[in-house]
């Protein structure tokens, strides 16, 4: 799976390891730039290898990535929501 801005991530390694990240941009071939919206925020993206992560999936029909693909202005606040509804979703499916 090719990984673009507004899919969701998880990180396999490092001491973020096991943690949702929003992919805000693709970076050179082998680099994506992360941000969760509380520690790695949009205004210093975590820059990490792609073999680093792994994709979880990409909401089509979500308000923030909308704007994350057509490049308008994003809040930190709103990653954060769209993660945690994210997850909130995925524990109900459980």
């Amino acid at each position: 799976m090719e990984l673009k801005p507004g899919c969701i991530v998880l990180s396999k390694r490092g001491r973020d390891q096991g943690k949702l990240f929003v992919v805000t941009g693709v970076m050179q071939p082998d680099f994506v730039s992360l941000a969760d919206g509380k520690i790695r925020l949009l205004e210093k993206p975590k820059k990490k290898k792609i073999k680093h992560v792994a994709y979880v999936d990409f909401p089509e029909q979500h308000r923030v990535i909308d704007k994350i693909c057509s490049g308008d202005k994003v809040l930190n606040s709103e990653i954060r929501r769209l993660l945690k509804e994210f997850s909130e979703e995925k524990d109900q499916e459980v």
